[in-house]
């Protein structure tokens, strides 16, 4: 497994940022070779992504769920991984993205370009593109409020 961290300040209110992120379907908008993503419910969606020339596709359970803070998940079939999303707030109007996340290194290919920080970098541009999107929009398009612990909808 392979593990990832970056981070991004962007200039909006930590709710703007974590109600964006909320928006699973849109993320094809900024995350680079990610094609779809299907919310299937509540707690699960379904990715579909190019990877390194070739379509991988894998079902994902949101495990966590804390508005304003926080979004984990991890796969539940396909290309392994699992991860934290976390929302700082820094000042009325900024806010700290933090991705935390592992993933299967499948082949050598995949093995290599994990250790030279491709991955990484993609992670970092999905960051930068995230920040372009919600500052130049200034707003989210949509929220899910709702909190999820241990996979479950928490009602």
């Amino acid at each position: 497994m392979a593990t990832i961290t970056e981070s991004i300040d962007v200039e909006v209110p930590v709710r703007t940022a974590y109600n964006q992120w909320t928006q699973f379907e849109e993320f094809p908008e900024f995350m680079d070779g990610v094609q779809s993503v299907d919310q299937i419910d509540d707690t699960h969606l379904h990715w579909v992504a190019d990877a390194g020339g070739r379509q991988d596709a894998w079902t994902a359970e949101i495990t966590e769920q804390r508005p304003d803070e926080r979004v984990a998940w991890r796969a539940l079939d396909g290309h392994g991984n699992a991860g934290v999303v976390t929302f700082h707030r820094r000042g009325e109007d900024g806010t700290r993205v933090t991705v935390q996340m592992e993933h299967a290194t499948e082949g050598l290919f995949e093995q290599i370009g994990s250790a030279l920080g491709i991955d990484s970098r993609r992670v970092k541009g999905d960051l930068e593109r995230f920040k372009d999107l919600i500052e130049s929009r200034g707003g989210e398009t949509g929220a899910w409020r709702g909190e999820v612990d241990q996979g479950e909808r928490v009602r």
